[in-house]
């Protein structure tokens, strides 16, 4: 079995991970729950993880990293927005 693989799918199951919660804040309009210290310092822990991705060039780490940035990012708008 293709390594990359068994990363793909890692990835996907981890990012699906955040879109209950970009969900339920979209639906609300309600981020009381929502923690933006944590979410700031997984931004920065997700871009680390993408830069050494995008170093050690595996694709599936890239796109997985990729997108939980774009969701995260997503979480943080919501949280300064709905403040």
């Amino acid at each position: 079995m293709n390594i990359e693989i068994i990363g793909f799918v890692a990835g996907i199951i981890t990012t699906a991970a955040y879109l209950p919660q970009v969900y339920k804040i979209w639906k609300t309009k309600k981020t009381d729950g929502v923690s933006l210290f944590m979410y700031l310092v997984m931004f920065i822990g997700i871009s680390i993880w993408l830069y050494y991705s995008l170093i050690i060039d595996r694709p599936s780490l890239i796109v997985a990293n990729t997108i939980t940035l774009l969701i995260i990012s997503t979480i943080i708008y919501f949280k300064i927005k709905f403040k």
